[in-house]
């Protein structure tokens, strides 16, 4: 729009600009004691609590961002997501992964039509073959039931299920207890050559999980696998009728690798790929932990949904935790976010979380395309507290760069036991731990000396600056409900930067030109054609073509 003001001239955002300079001066510790500014700076919502408290930032400061949400229209962007108007410009078309949640009763109308009767035909059909794997009656070409499941895919077709997989493992229903799922996406192969040789033929399924099924990693790795059945039984259609399952939006793509239409489960291209879980895409993870569990990890995303849709900004979780993630990052210049869970089941929602907000909000220019003069998404990444403290929070204590945190952890664990031994009060006695170092961590970063005994005389180098921002979420305890609640807070969480920074959260141009530069350096490769590229790729396929054919050293 001609008339549309940048960002950096709202007065809103100048507000905010001035509240930042002040701020960089000032110390986390000169705002810890405020008791009054810490229950302003805690929220819950079902769930989940969300502590800003460690948050370099105060009340005004939160009002401004708030101000500066509603100068953007964030309350009219929400609804145009969750309502399915065209919010990803540059594609044209919807991002309704919330349509996913909705219940069967509900009705969502988008083009004329109600998208809901066919988010749950699909459902059914992930329940169906639910059904049959864990009762045995989906068998291999042999007659032999299956017994392990591999998912092939790559990025969202692979990072979300596989975090829920792992996340989830204690609630592996009894019908599911002897069946193993596993994940493969490295183009490379090594993931697969290593599993295929545990593996039998005859009891295994694969799924092939691809959004345009096109995509050479998760297609190389297809093919391979086809062709290591084949060396069981040469006879193609019975192997891929038995032992593959595909998962697209696209069936003629399916069709024509030789899937046939029942082995076929569909989504929609209104659906981002690193926002898919909750479609045919989680379909390991309903045969991981059974489909009453995966839909109450949907029954988790839509509470969120409501929440987000229909909560006042000041007290909305997502709009909270996007509002203080833009704060750091722009108006705090702050480059770094690490995701830091207190528990090993979420070993990997910081590789989950990395996608998503990288692959979402990594962009240099705003929706109109114009070039953006401030900070949008920090690198973000992460691993369990507990180990990362034995790793890199040397940096976050100790290092030149200012770091900002989101510190994850249940409150409640192992109380489900019926067992009430030593062994019981051991593990319960452990998470105690966990708790303590998640609390104990986040504090040194916020307060630095003054959390410790050092004084005048105590060197340099054991010296802690403090000054790190955080944020603590808690959950009450970690089920397939909360967990499905936890990923749609940060997926709403990303949508909330990107309206703040103007930007497209639901394409990804740079990786798409990744994968057209790869096909034309596959063929290069392969024909040895060196004409039009540049000096220092020519030289490199150079001697990849002399060590490969001389075994010359490096």
């Amino acid at each position: 729009m001609s008339n549309r003001i940048p960002r950096v001239e709202l007065g809103e955002w100048c507000y905010l600009q001035g509240k930042a300079k002040v701020m960089q001066r000032m110390h986390l510790r000169d705002l810890a004691d405020d008791k009054e500014r810490n229950q302003q700076l805690t929220f819950r919502a079902g769930p989940l609590l969300l502590d800003l408290s460690k948050q370099k930032m105060d009340e005004a400061i939160l009002t401004g961002l708030v101000k500066l949400a509603e100068a953007v229209e964030l309350p009219k962007a929400i609804q145009s997501l969750v309502t399915g108007d065209v919010v990803n410009n540059t594609e044209g078309r919807s991002a309704l992964h919330s349509a996913l949640r909705l219940p069967k009763s509900a009705t969502l109308c988008v083009g004329g039509q109600d998208v809901v009767p066919a988010v749950h035909h699909s459902l059914a059909r992930i329940s169906n073959i639910v059904q049959r794997v864990h009762s045995r009656q989906w068998r291999g070409f042999s007659g032999r039931a299956i017994t392990d499941v591999v998912n092939i895919g790559v990025g969202g077709s692979d990072l979300g299920p596989f975090m829920a997989c792992q996340a989830l493992n204690e609630f592996v229903p009894e019908a599911a207890a002897r069946l193993q799922v596993h994940f493969v996406s490295s183009i490379d192969g090594t993931q697969l050559a290593d599993l295929l040789g545990t593996l039998r033929p005859e009891t295994t399924l694969f799924i092939i999980s691809s959004k345009s099924f096109t995509t050479i990693d998760t297609l190389s790795n297809a093919h391979t696998a086809l062709q290591w059945m084949l060396k069981a039984i040469a006879d193609k259609d019975l192997v891929v009728a038995h032992h593959f399952i595909g998962i697209s939006t696209q069936p003629q793509r399916m069709s024509a690798w030789g899937i046939p239409e029942a082995n076929q489960i569909l989504f929609w291209e209104w659906v981002g790929g690193r926002f898919s879980l909750w479609s045919g895409i989680g379909l390991p993870i309903a045969l991981k932990v059974g489909m009453a569990n995966f839909e109450s990890m949907l029954a988790g995303a839509h509470f969120m949904d409501c929440h987000f849709s229909e909560q006042p900004l000041v007290s909305n979780l997502p709009v909270l935790l996007g509002l203080v993630g833009v704060w750091n990052a722009t108006f705090l210049d702050i480059r770094a976010h690490a995701i830091l869970p207190y528990d090993g089941r979420l070993k990997y929602f910081p590789s989950y979380l990395s996608q998503l907000e990288m692959e979402s909000n990594g962009k240099s220019v705003d929706k109109q395309g114009v070039a953006i003069p401030y900070s949008t998404c920090p690198v973000l990444w992460g691993e369990v507290g507990s180990n990362a403290q034995h790793a890199f929070y040397q940096l976050l204590h100790q290092g030149t760069q200012a770091v900002s945190s989101d510190f994850i952890a249940p409150v409640r664990r192992y109380t489900d036991y019926s067992d009430s031994g030593e062994a019981h009060k051991s593990l319960q006695s452990q998470h105690q731990l966990a708790l303590a170092n998640c609390l104990a961590q986040s504090r040194v970063l916020m307060l630095g000396d003054a959390s410790t005994d050092s004084d005048a005389n105590t060197p340099n180098f054991k010296r802690y600056r403090g000054n790190q921002p955080s944020t603590t979420l808690l959950i009450d305890e970690l089920t397939p409900y909360t967990l499905g609640a936890l990923v749609a807070l940060y997926e709403h969480k990303v949508f909330v930067m990107s309206v703040i920074w103007d930007v497209n959260p639901f394409d990804q141009w740079g990786v798409e030109l990744g994968k057209k530069i790869a096909d034309k350096m596959t063929q290069a490769l392969v024909d040895q054609v060196v004409e039009g590229l540049d000096a220092s790729t020519q030289y490199l396929l150079q001697k990849i073509a002399s060590m490969a054919e001389k075994g010359e050293q490096a």
